[in-house]
């Protein structure tokens, strides 16, 4: 691993330029259809050919991004296994599935993301994801899409540190603070994911109408979120904050505990 201020300086850039990248990535792989002109029926059969193309890019991109977190000191060797295990029980916890998902472990992703930074957050959020549809056999063309979306629930919730840090550690305050914020990824992470196959749903009251400006798009969308999924996101967004405000300020605190004992730096 690179040890010289300059080599930790081109570490760090690469991480920064690495982690955008793939944030680029998950934006096209959402946006791209809408700017195709026209719909195509049958969601699998459109992402029969670009969904593994983004798999086989965002896999490679996070282990880019983890050795040059590993570089850059901003990560260890002793949290890179800290990362295995958290992965792995986050994986675990959504065995359990049960309406919108398993609602049992989107409030672990917000509470390490919050922890321990973005990266890390992101890299907790698409790992599990891929591990667990390892575990349920849960891969197909939606996968890329929800560990992205996984990514950025962890990601996001690492910007909510600067916030935190004006809340006492452990407070109900912080409580309060993720309660919120799980509730509101409840309905967002729903959000987000139906937009992998709506614009190749085929056309109707509901559907994508290909031609239509970005109001008439989204007043669109809003209709089929409103019928088809707000009620289920209801129950994960539900979900989160009953986890969180039960388990929040424990697992908070072990985290910490963990992160003073194999120190690293965060990153937002």
């Amino acid at each position: 691993m690179m040890s010289t201020p300059r080599a930790q300086r081109i570490a760090t850039l690469a991480g920064d330029v690495v982690f955008g990248l793939i944030c680029l990535l998950g934006v096209i792989a959402f946006l791209y259809p809408f700017f195709l002109g026209r719909a195509e029926t049958g969601f699998t059969q459109a992402h029969a050919t670009t969904a593994p193309i983004f798999f086989a890019l965002l896999g490679p991109g996070l282990l880019v991004l983890l050795i040059a977190e590993l570089s850059a000191g901003r990560l260890n060797t002793r949290m890179v296994a800290i990362l295995g295990v958290l992965t792995g029980v986050v994986a675990i916890l959504r065995l359990p599935a049960g309406p919108a998902d398993s609602p049992t472990f989107f409030f672990l992703i917000i509470l390490i993301g919050y922890a321990y930074g973005s990266r890390f957050g992101f890299l907790i959020g698409a790992l599990a994801l891929l591990v667990s549809a390892l575990l349920t056999g849960g891969v197909g063309p939606w996968l890329p899409f929800q560990m992205f979306v996984s990514g950025w629930m962890g990601m996001s919730a690492g910007f909510l540190a600067p916030l935190g840090q004006r809340l006492r550690p452990g407070g109900w305050g912080e409580v309060v603070l993720l309660g919120g914020f799980g509730y509101v990824w409840g309905f967002l992470f729903g959000a987000l994911m139906n937009l992998w196959f709506w614009p190749f749903a085929p056309p109707g009251e509901l559907g994508w109408l290909p031609g239509s400006g970005l109001a008439s798009t989204i007043q669109q969308y809003l209709r089929f979120y409103i019928v088809t999924s707000l009620a289920w996101d209801a129950v994960r967004a539900l979900g989160n904050v009953i986890l969180i405000a039960l388990l929040g300020r424990v697992v908070l605190k072990e985290l910490r505990r963990f992160r003073e004992r194999f120190w690293f730096t965060t990153a937002t």
